[in-house]
């Protein structure tokens, strides 16, 4: 993933410097929590009559007057612990409002810094304007806040701030830090795991994923908390349990999952070549949708096939463990012989459906039928190819001369069932204009020997090109989609 960071916007207000936290400058890797306390001197607005709090608030919030900070409550007790004892609140003012006098004794001239209500206020002795020391530590402060305060200014500024994004997976923050960085990587990793409650263990990558291993893992190494790496996801109303160190998994393509599973219609059959351990297929599967879900990754496949039966999807989709390649064309054969062979999945009554036919329902007793269970039959072709490898998978596009050989008749003009969709993920350089696309359709043609232009991907011989996400400053992952070509699909097999 691309590690991404936190622009240091300018200060709008100088009043507002109060609030950040003291800056420290330890030991690298040093990490006293203690060091970040502080008393911020403000002022107060004491209401005298406590029923007329909330009133005196929206009147001072309409006058700009009162204290804007995030995780800072705007009505705290009164300083004084025997006025305090007697319920009187106070409401915290913004720090360019000064006090003019003390706990005891209210000011006899008014200061420049109040507004006009809150002078209105004082002067009917509704209001009165205390000091209030308000204390901060080490909990209050953002991991941004914390980070900014630890981090040279030099090093933040030369490489765009702070390092702050990381990749989610379970209870393991995956980070990608910058070589400028590393010095600073076991503080880092602290702070990270204390500002993020349901991270439990911090990982560095330390090799580049696709280059290093055939399977898309990497090598790492933890900086904060157990070294765990067996952990359970939710996406997309599914749960997924896997190894980390064995397998891949990406929480920031969540909605280009549900992106392309949303365009997946119930009864169509769906390959995912490089299905992983299944973020396209189960939900896919769980909507209904049958799919032939491949992985080249041994470990890959035993957590597809377990994540299948976890989600109860076994009757939509079926795991394999081949070769992508093969698997492309072996996969339209095995559609083909299950839907020759009548194979269908069990589809039950809905959740209203199944409350009415519960005892208890008060429609239990009509005279309606409970509906019954529907054979949904696989049927003969593939709609949809997904294809989520980007360093290589365009090149696998060659596979798919020859997919349906023989079996023009399955297809339009013979019947109203168009060529499959292919989904392919790809990388391309960043570019100002459409440089990018142009490319990702030039290397499709290219692999497929057929000539393919930008466009809609419904469209005859043209590719829509989607940009999914930024990969790195120059580098980007894209999502083309087209149909496959005649003269492809139906082209003898070598």
């Amino acid at each position: 993933m691309t590690f991404t960071y936190y622009k240091e916007s300018p200060i709008e207000d100088d009043n507002m410097g109060i609030l950040r936290p003291p800056v420290i400058r330890s030991a690298v890797g040093a990490l006293d929590r203690s060091l970040f306390k502080k008393t911020v001197n403000l002022a107060a607005a004491a209401v005298a009559d406590r029923k007329k709090i909330s009133a005196w608030r929206q009147k001072l919030q309409g006058d700009h007057a009162l204290l804007a900070a995030e995780r800072i409550p705007g009505v705290v007790p009164h300083p004084d612990q025997a006025l305090a004892s007697q319920g009187t609140k106070c409401l915290l003012l913004d720090p360019k409002i000064k006090v003019g006098g003390n706990l005891l004794t209210f000011v006899s001239a008014v200061p420049e810094t109040w507004t006009p209500i809150l002078q209105g206020g004082v002067a009917s002795k509704e209001v009165g304007v205390v000091p209030y020391d308000l204390f901060l530590d080490y909990d209050y402060w953002s991991y941004e806040d914390v980070m900014k305060s630890l981090l040279p200014p030099d090093l933040r500024d030369k490489h765009d701030g702070i390092p702050a994004g990381f990749n989610q997976a379970g209870h393991v923050a995956h980070m990608n830090l910058k070589e400028a960085f590393l010095p600073y990587k076991k503080l880092i990793a602290e702070v990270l795991l204390d500002k993020n409650p349901s991270v439990k263990t911090v990982i560095n990558k330390v090799a580049n994923v696709g280059t290093e291993s055939e399977f898309r893992t990497f090598a790492y190494e933890v900086l904060a908390g157990p070294d765990d790496m067996n952990v359970e996801a939710r996406e997309n109303d599914c749960i997924f349990r896997f190894d980390y160190s064995k397998v891949y998994w990406n929480s920031k393509l969540e909605g280009e999952h549900r992106r392309l599973i949303s365009v997946f219609q119930p009864g169509e059959v769906v390959c995912d070549v490089m299905a992983g351990i299944g973020p396209f297929a189960v939900p896919a599967g769980k909507k209904g949708v049958f799919v032939w879900a491949n992985d080249y990754n041994p470990e890959s496949y035993r957590y597809l096939d377990e994540n299948v039966q976890r989600n109860k999807v076994g009757q939509y989709v079926r795991p394999f463990n081949q070769d992508g390649r093969s698997f492309i064309r072996d996969a339209a054969d095995l559609v083909y012989a299950a839907s020759a062979n009548k194979e269908y999945a069990v589809a039950g009554p809905n959740r209203r459906g199944k409350r009415r036919q519960h005892p208890n329902s008060s429609t239990a007793g009509n005279s309606a039928p409970p509906p019954e269970h529907e054979r949904k039959l696989i049927p003969p072709t593939i709609s949809h190819f997904v294809m989520n490898l980007p360093a290589s998978a365009i090149t696998f596009l060659p596979h798919f001369r020859g997919l349906y050989a023989g079996r023009e008749q399955l297809f339009a003009p013979h019947t109203g069932t168009k060529l499959p969709t292919v989904h392919v993920h790809c990388f391309a350089p960043k570019a100002d204009d459409d440089a990018s696309l142009v490319n990702v359709c030039e290397r499709i043609s290219a692999e497929l020997g057929v000539g393919m232009k930008l466009g809609e991907a419904e469209n005859a011989y043209q590719v829509s090109v989607l940009e999914v996400r930024n990969v790195a400053p120059n580098k980007r992952m894209f999502c083309a989609s087209f149909r496959v070509p005649p003269e492809v699909a139906f082209a003898a097999r070598s």
